[in-house]
């Protein structure tokens, strides 16, 4: 047994007051953390391992109790332990979204998207985007430079021109731009298949909000219906997307946009979020080992290939991807 385990065993004990309980590693997570169902009688919960060297545990504190006090189905922090980087935490279940829609007929697909929309728009009126940092410019641009970095150079070994690093600068400006010209609300990151719980009452569970930002409206909605782990017809999307549009009107979040206008918002910031994803999932083979998210690297691209096509100022970062990166990485 290793040490951070019997480290987390002592924790444990002192909080559940037994030593009748099991651990079973439930981790889905490509950041340093682990999880674990802890299980007693008649009752599980969910032990989160962060080694503070790694991760910082206050964000999730603060935010899960920010999102309960929104009337949104969060996991409560039970107990913490800052120096060690333990949490204890209430169970939301073993049944991810992902799961979920990859069998669902058409009716509960229907209705899972639409849970997670109106939970969507409920985090966006109520959650305070007080106290978390903005999407800036930076930030933007640092994201989409994993696309460069980590997809392009290290894991294809493509080297860029001169005229295609000029280009794909300059296409990453305007990509940038079309986020900041939107609304500011509470984005909780990464809010897809895989961080959202299918449960029997109060759908979605929602997981791994820890590293929200204050930024563009439109960031969460593409992460969820232009998923890097589940695909649907490009009309079913845009379909979604407009349900979306219409109720974040009534909600007073977005005004003097027409529907034309918000599709190239929810577009551009997939590109944005699609460039960034795709360099993660380089990243997280080459620098941590995890060989598991290169499989979706193609879906991520075929997004951008999409709907790239679709806009002519965007065009030399289509000819790349089509053309060099994703045959390369199929």
């Amino acid at each position: 047994m290793s040490e951070r385990i019997s480290q987390l065993k002592e924790w444990l004990i002192t909080q559940l007051n037994t030593e009748e309980f099991s651990l079973l590693s439930v981790t889905n997570d490509a950041s340093f953390r682990r999880y674990y169902r802890v299980t007693l009688t008649g009752t599980t919960l969910i032990a989160m391992d962060a080694p503070p060297e790694k991760e910082d545990c206050h964000p999730f504190v603060k935010l899960s109790q920010r999102l309960i006090d929104c009337g949104l189905n969060a996991p409560e922090v039970l107990a913490k332990q800052f120096e060690l980087g333990f949490l204890l935490l209430t169970d939301l279940g073993d049944q991810l979204y992902l799961n979920q829609l990859s069998t669902a007929s058409t009716q509960q697909v229907e209705n899972l998207y639409a849970a997670a929309i109106n939970a969507l728009i409920a985090m966006q009126v109520h959650a305070s985007s007080k106290d978390i940092p903005n999407y800036d410019h930076r930030l933007l641009h640092t994201e989409m430079n994993l696309f460069r970095d980590w997809l392009v150079g290290q894991h294809l070994r493509y080297e860029l021109s001169s005229q295609q690093t000029f280009e794909l600068a300059a296409c990453f400006e305007k990509l940038s731009q079309n986020a900041l010209s939107q609304p500011a609300v509470f984005v909780h990151r990464d809010y897809h298949s895989r961080n959202l719980m299918a449960v029997p009452k109060h759908n979605p569970g929602i997981l791994d909000f820890q590293d929200a930002v204050k930024g563009p409206i439109t960031y969460d909605l593409v992460s969820l219906l232009r998923d890097c782990y589940i695909a649907w017809p490009l009309d079913q999307v845009n379909r979604w997307a407009l349900n979306y549009y219409h109720l974040a009107q009534s909600a007073g979040l977005i005004k003097g946009i027409d529907e034309n206008e918000f599709l190239r918002w929810f577009d551009w910031m997939g590109i944005q979020r699609h460039l960034k994803a795709s360099g993660i999932f380089a990243r997280l083979y080459h620098r941590d080992g995890k060989s598991g998210y290169l499989k979706d690297i193609p879906r991520t691209l075929n997004y951008i290939v999409e709907v790239a096509g679709n806009y002519p100022e965007l065009s030399s970062l289509l000819d790349l991807v089509r053309d060099q990166v994703l045959p390369a990485c199929q």
